[in-house]
């Protein structure tokens, strides 16, 4: 900011060589406030360059090219051979990469105020919180029938606005493809690897299908996150019945995904605390209670018990769990556990909590989960939000369990 010299006091300097004083200073001033501001521009706008690249996705190197899978039935419609059709295309196992490492600073209030504005939950998400429906994506795809052929055609285009599965802020997206009330026999798409605007353009081969049996039946689309570590996750699923459809001539679709039948409002609830504490680098976890959880028994009940696990990028640091609570859909636990996180690395932690059912003569069933990040859900960048900007205060929330 620019200032007028002083006056000249008796014994100063001549006027000349004040005036002269004054611009080189100022110069100066200037010349370092724009290197400083230059310098926090293009690290503040890289940030952002990076983040938005990430949620874009990863372009898929086979886009726009169509590829057929067929299934060929006989004139009572019952699938005699799926072969040739091919199942899940071999995933790639490779490690899955996270965004760069971004520059943190050491002082806890420049990292707070930097996570609050680049959640993605800062602005709008809270305004649509109190929206009932979670935007899942769309989905585009056609169908047809060749009456000469006897085949039904649906061909798998795109989807757009996918939701982020994945602790990593991405989805691996991919699609089934079922002819309802038949569940046994579906297609699969290839999985798109992180992208959450993938590109399929593959074609799918109904054939020796009676028109009059077509016509009976239910196209059903469900889109799931690919998981090496688990089960896949679903994301959204269409239906629309064939007998509504002019199957005479290929007809596009732009569908929106609406939560699968199976989904999370099913599951139950847990109700979990957050503390944060900067100066000690540490984070408790507290599980509270849970409520309306699912039976997975027979006897109608569950036994449940919470894991907690510590994840940094794609890595699992540590884990710990609570005890089991005995056919109780409603259990209270009450149980604390603390994480050791280091500042710096808060922006890339993800907590992950799953409520199990236990089972002794089988395997332990999983009840639901919730991913706590600053890159999850609108409700769980909320609460991650909420902690950070509340340091040394336990935060609770209720939290919906998820597939």
């Amino acid at each position: 900011m620019y200032r007028d010299p002083e006056a000249a006091s008796p014994g100063a300097p001549s006027h000349d060589v004040l005036l002269v004083s004054a611009v080189v200073t100022v110069s100066l001033s200037v010349t370092v406030v724009l290197c400083s501001l230059c310098h926090w521009c293009q690290r503040k706008l890289g940030k952002r360059y990076k983040n938005s690249l990430e949620t874009v996705g990863t372009p898929d190197s086979g886009r726009g090219r169509s590829e057929k899978k067929a299934i060929k039935l006989p004139a009572g419609g019952k699938v005699v051979n799926t072969a040739p059709v091919p199942g899940q295309t071999p995933h790639d196992e490779s490690d899955r990469r996270t965004e760069p490492r971004s520059s943190v600073s050491d002082l806890v209030n420049s990292l707070t105020s930097e996570m609050l504005m680049l959640s993605p939950g800062s602005e709008e998400d809270e305004a649509h919180e109190g929206c009932s429906r979670e935007n899942l994506g769309r989905i585009q795809f056609s169908v047809g029938y060749n009456f000469q052929e006897s085949t039904l055609t649906v061909k798998i285009m795109k989807a757009q606005e996918l939701p982020a599965k994945d602790f990593s802020g991405t989805s691996d997206p991919f699609v089934k493809i079922y002819l309802l009330p038949d569940k046994k026999h579906k297609l699969e798409t290839k999985v798109k690897r992180k992208n959450l605007n993938p590109h399929w353009n593959e074609t799918f081969l109904f054939e020796g299908f009676p028109y009059e049996k077509v016509v009976q039946r239910v196209l059903y689309l469900q889109v799931l996150d690919y998981d090496r570590f688990s089960r896949n996750d679903p994301i959204g699923e269409v239906s629309i019945p064939l007998n509504k459809v002019d199957l005479t001539q290929m007809q596009t679709f732009w569908k929106d995904l609406k939560p699968c039948s199976d989904g999370s409002g099913s599951r139950g609830e847990l109700l979990l605390s957050l503390c944060y504490n900067p100066s000690a680098n540490s984070i408790i976890v507290n599980i509270i209670k849970a409520r309306n959880l699912k039976a997975m028994d027979i006897g109608g009940t569950s036994d449940p018990y919470v894991k907690v696990w510590l994840m940094y990028k794609d890595k699992r640091v540590e884990k710990k769990k609570t005890v089991t609570m005995k056919r109780n859909l409603n259990p209270i636990f009450n149980e604390s556990f603390a994480f050791d996180i280091p500042t710096e690395k808060l922006r890339e932690t993800t907590i992950i909590i799953t409520v199990m059912d236990k089972d002794k003569l089988s395997r332990n069933d999983v009840i639901g989960k919730i991913y706590l990040s600053w890159k999850s859900g609108p409700g769980e960048v909320k609460h991650w939000k909420d902690m950070i900007a509340r340091p040394r205060q336990p935060v609770a929330q209720w939290h919906q369990l998820k597939a």
